[in-house]
């Protein structure tokens, strides 16, 4: 499989202090990893790195085969922030002007939307489960909805990979539940997955890969073996360790 992400001997200091070193990983395309680690332990960072949003210390990114320096596709690559950052949900605009935002770029900052651009944004809401919503305000919205739309948003600029920042961030269990589902739906139709959480015990059975970020360096953990061990109803010690610190 192509990697759609490749990480190679990344280190990043704020100023005097090391976040993390030697981090190396990839990301193949179809791939759905989650990032885990406690509060703290630079994942945020990371994304901001893998976003273009900061620059590594030392170290390289390349997104499709690019160096990140040099990478100017970027709706290829749907980022989901948590809630509360980025987009407010008091905004006062409707679903569909929420996710006709993507659509700036090819329509125009003041430009009314064409019937082409109208048909995209109720894909766009097909996909995550929202049809009828369109015309409904955000304010309205409850947390896991107000998330759904967020994808949408992302999502209708055809995306190779998703980046998403605790997705599930104050959201019901029963909502978390359909959001993991809804994300491994997009998975299987062929959209790569990067997903930073805490939440590791109840995602498993939809990724397949798990990267932990902690102590400044970056490592995978297996799969098979967490599985085991929650078949034997014992939790995996470092997970557990992180899920506390992150909580």
């Amino acid at each position: 499989m192509d990697n759609v992400i490749e990480v190679q001997d990344l280190e990043f200091y704020y100023g005097q202090n090391l976040i993390f070193s030697n981090v190396n990983f990839n990301i193949k395309r179809g791939d759905f990893t989650c990032l885990i680690g406690a509060n703290g332990s630079g994942k945020s960072t990371l994304l901001n790195l893998l976003l273009g949003e900061k620059k590594p210390t030392n170290g390289e990114i390349k997104l499709f085969n690019e160096n990140i320096s040099n990478f100017m596709e970027w709706p290829r690559i749907g980022y989901v922030p948590q809630i509360g950052f980025g987009l407010s949900k008091d905004f006062p605009a409707s679903c569909e002007e929420v996710i006709r935002t993507s659509l700036f770029p090819t329509i125009g900052l003041f430009k009314p939307a064409n019937k082409n651009h109208k048909e995209m944004v109720s894909y766009a809401l097909e996909l995550v489960g929202m049809e009828g919503y369109a015309n409904k305000l955000i304010s309205e919205l409850s947390g896991g909805q107000f998330q759904r739309i967020m994808i949408a948003r992302v999502l209708i600029n055809n995306p190779d990979i998703m980046i998403l920042d605790e997705p599930t961030t104050g959201i019901d269990g029963k909502t978390v539940e359909t959001l993991y589902k809804l994300l491994w739906e997009l998975n299987q139709s062929n959209i790569t997955i990067l997903m930073v959480t805490h939440d590791t015990i109840n995602t498993i059975d939809y990724t397949n890969r798990i990267l932990c970020l902690e102590e400044g360096s970056l490592i995978e953990l297996d799969k098979t073996d967490l599985k085991n061990e929650l078949a034997h109803r014992h939790t995996h010690p470092r997970i557990n360790d992180i899920n506390q610190r992150g909580n």
